[in-house]
Parts: structure tokens; C-alpha cells; sequence
């Protein structure tokens, strides 16, 4: 399963009234530690299909989103479950770092 795009628009839709947990990689394109970052979340979308949902924020197309998860620094990577956050990561982390986030909440 592919990363989604989270939005304004289908915020609610896809975090806050989600089955599933779901962890948001909030990011920028000028951002070298996001870039580094991708790959592995796009790893875990596939290795953790079914199990959660995996999307993607870009922060400086959404700005009220940044705003709302309080974002700092970027990569940021944040895993809401029965719309709380449950999980908070900021910088790049390995992706056995990642996966212990996620293994936590499951």
C-alpha cells in the first residue's frame, strides 16, 4: 500500500476516523533528512499494510497541519491511534526505530 497524501481536505477522513493507526511523515521538499527518510517510510507502508496506515504531510503546503501537530523540526514522524498521538519521532531514525514506534502501539 502506498503512502497517502494527508491534506486539510481528508484529514478527518483518514486520521481522525481511521480503523486503523496511522502514522503521518510530515516533511519538506528542500528538507535532506526527509529525503533521506522516504524510502524507509515507504518500506514500512508496505511491510505494515493492513495492520496501519501510512501518509505523508508536507508541511509547507500545510501549514495548519504543521500548526496543529506543533512541528518544530522536520522529518517529524507521529503515529495517531483512536485520535490521539501516541508515538512523536523528530529527525531521521533508522528504520528499526520506526518499526519499534509502530510494534509499541500494535
Amino acid at each position: 500500500m502506498a503512502e497517502i497524501t494527508i491534506t486539510g481536505a481528508n484529514f478527518r477522513q483518514e486520521v481522525l476516523d481511521s480503523d486503523l493507526p496511522v502514522l503521518i511523515d510530515l516533511w519538506a521538499a528542500w528538507c535532506g533528512p526527509c529525503k533521506m527518510l522516504s524510502p524507509i517510510i515507504s518500506d514500512i507502508a508496505d511491510e505494515y499494510e493492513g495492520r496501519i496506515k501510512v501518509g505523508k504531510i508536507n508541511v509547507d503546503d500545510e501549514p495548519d497541519l504543521a500548526a496543529q501537530f506543533r512541528v518544530m523540526n522536520i522529518p517529524m514522524v507521529v503515529i495517531v491511534k483512536d485520535k490521539k498521538v501516541v508515538e512523536t519521532s523528530i529527525g531521521y531514525k533508522p528504520k528499526e526505530q520506526i518499526a519499534e514506534m509502530i510494534d509499541r502501539i500494535l
